[in-house]
């Protein structure tokens, strides 16, 4: 099969174009951590933007990891999304996913400590905040990260992805005010299928594209707001 990115730069600076042209208004670029940093930090480059994360984890079924049966987010109150169809596909039991959440939450910890340094989250009110990730296979996770991120509180919401289900826009397109997608295929195997270059994303990687996302992000976000007072 062809595949439409050549790696998750080449992905995110095409995305960019796409967003770039909806002419956003005080844009915040949050990444789904690991494979959507590389993607996000080309939109955030390319808008002027800063680049936060947005930490949810896929609970995987037990002999099918990438299949996701469920999402967790971080948060004082952590948010659940099980995804019942995949859940009955693979046979997985919801007590499963509940004895799974509590380890996929210390790996959020982890993660936060590791990529942000204990850094609070960004300010969204009165923000569009642009959702990205490297691509969407089910779904579960992409909607547990947008009811985490409706919660803070933005003025507005833009989920953009490289590739997707056809068969899963719809249901996230209610989700948001608006939604980007450069390839949506009828029959869809992975995300992976798409890109040449799909290697693993390590935590240095990340460490290093939020490093140099650094201090200057918030820099960045309170001189826009400052503009539009």
């Amino acid at each position: 099969m062809d595949r439409a990115f050549r790696n998750r730069v080449d992905a995110g600076q095409r995305l960019a174009k796409r967003l770039i042209e909806l002419g956003l208004e005080n844009p915040v670029v949050l990444a789904l951590p690991r494979g959507g940093v590389p993607v996000a930090a080309e939109v955030a480059r390319a808008l002027g933007a800063p680049l936060d994360l947005l930490l949810v984890r896929k609970i995987g079924a037990p002999i099918q990891p990438e299949l996701a049966v469920a999402a967790v987010s971080d948060g004082a109150e952590p948010v659940l999304v099980v995804d019942e169809a995949s859940l009955a596909a693979s046979g997985t039991s919801l007590a499963y996913v509940m004895g799974e959440a509590p380890r996929h939450l210390q790996e959020i910890e982890r993660r936060r400590r590791l990529y942000l340094n204990d850094r609070a989250p960004m300010d969204l009110q009165g923000a569009t905040a642009v959702l990205v990730d490297d691509g969407i296979a089910t779904g579960t996770t992409a909607r547990a990260a947008l009811q985490v991120l409706r919660r803070r509180n933005p003025r507005c919401m833009v989920l953009a992805v490289p590739v997707a289900p056809a068969a899963e826009l719809p249901a996230l397109r209610a989700l948001v005010d608006r939604l980007i997608c450069l390839e949506a295929p009828e029959v869809f195997g992975a995300v992976g299928e798409h890109y040449l270059d799909f290697a693993q994303v390590e935590d240095d990687e990340v460490v290093a594209l939020m490093g140099a996302s650094g201090p200057g992000a918030r820099d960045i976000q309170q001189r826009r707001r400052q503009g539009s007072d």
